[in-house]
């Protein structure tokens, strides 16, 4: 084999494997939810894919692709540089698109055919969990959200982490009814300003609008964006040390329904006796770890009520009635947060995190921790 045709075979593969990095990912909706699709070389007609006409968000890898209305690369043509676009509305190609293809290399295109590049920062969003303290099942947006019943999310929100700009959440339909404004930071406990399972839509503010002090939610935690922000480097830096914070005890309580009888005869107190040793020993060997206290605990109620109705004599039911009962949750039971300590580039970093890390922290070329 020729040095030529080596040659040639080398440059040949090295644009082959630049072709395959690059690639577009279009999205049915903006924001890039919904349905998606990805091409990586050119095709004429989206109809063959199902995706003809349905396009309202993409996002641009490694080099610009060209868009067009119409298959075969006919019609309006727009070419999108790398980045991410969450409206091509905005661009007036919004359910319009019908062919891609990757734009020329060395054909520079018309500057009227490039649209606004997409913006350095991250957007805004807000993430609501379905249990205080970020607990449970989430909803996340970075899209008005009118109603909250289409994404099974209604009325469940307990808790929230607002980044990068403000959030508007109404308890009503349509951004309606009672609404409050939250600013960027961590709301554990929604309860606070009286929307616990109760928000049904959410709109983020406009950046320059002015909102009465009186519509913002009470102060929230600090928190830390740890997005990453476009054509930011990454790199992994090792975990020196990871401490567990325990959380402070606490106290978990219930409504029993207990019956209610018009004639009690004395109870079998040796009965009952025996029954919440046997309880509290059956309920020991169930649980397991920190839960074998409150196994142990629950075991010996059971074992309890058992045994003291042995020996009872008969009594008439006479209906029920709610008893509140109550049980000790040990601080230890889990960790509040990690303490993490790495090393970056010689210098050391410490950072709070809500689950226990790896063996490494992923970092920008600050050492900021990026997720």
């Amino acid at each position: 084999m020729n040095i030529h045709f080596k040659s040639t075979l080398a440059l040949a593969a090295l644009a082959f494997a630049g072709q395959a990095f690059s690639q577009v990912t279009l999205y049915e909706n903006e924001g890039f939810r919904g349905r998606s699709m990805t091409a990586q070389q050119p095709l004429p007609n989206l109809a063959r894919s199902g995706f003809n006409d349905r396009a309202s968000s993409a996002v641009v890898t490694s080099r610009r692709w060209e868009v067009c209305e119409d298959s075969q690369f006919g019609g309006r043509c727009v070419v999108l540089r790398e980045g991410r676009y969450p409206s091509l509305e905005a661009i007036g190609l919004g359910n319009r698109i019908s062919s891609v293809r990757l734009a020329g290399r060395y054909n520079r295109p018309e500057q009227d055919r490039l649209p606004p590049p997409p913006p350095n920062d991250v957007t805004s969003q807000v993430t609501f969990f379905e249990n205080e303290g970020f607990q449970g099942r989430s909803f996340t947006s970075n899209e008005p959200v009118p109603d909250f019943r289409r994404h099974g999310f209604n009325d469940r929100a307990s808790s929230a982490v607002v980044l990068g700009d403000r959030w508007e959440v109404c308890d009503d339909s349509r951004f309606e009814g009672r609404c409050t404004v939250l600013r960027v930071g961590r709301y554990p406990s929604l309860a606070a300003m009286g929307l616990n399972d109760r928000v049904s839509s959410v709109r983020a503010v406009e950046r320059d609008s002015r909102v009465d002090d009186g519509r913002h939610a009470p102060p929230p935690q600090p928190v830390y964006d740890s997005r990453r922000r476009r054509n930011e480097r990454l790199y992994e830096a090792p975990v020196t040390s990871v401490r567990a914070v325990l959380g402070q005890p606490a106290q978990r309580c219930w409504v029993e329904q207990e019956a209610v009888t018009t004639e009690r005869s004395r109870a079998n107190v040796p009965g009952a006796i025996i029954g919440a040793v046997l309880g509290g020993v059956l309920g020991h060997q169930v649980g397991g770890g920190r839960g074998k206290d409150l196994a142990t605990a629950g075991g010996a109620v059971a074992g309890a009520v058992i045994g003291g109705n042995v020996g009872r004599n008969a009594s008439t039911p006479a209906g029920t009635q709610d008893v509140q009962r109550c049980a000790a949750i040990p601080g230890g039971a889990r960790a509040d947060y990690y303490d993490v300590t790495y090393n970056f580039q010689g210098q050391e970093h410490r950072v709070q995190m809500t689950t226990q890390p790896g063996a490494t922290v992923t970092v920008n070329d600050q050492g900021e921790p990026r997720t």
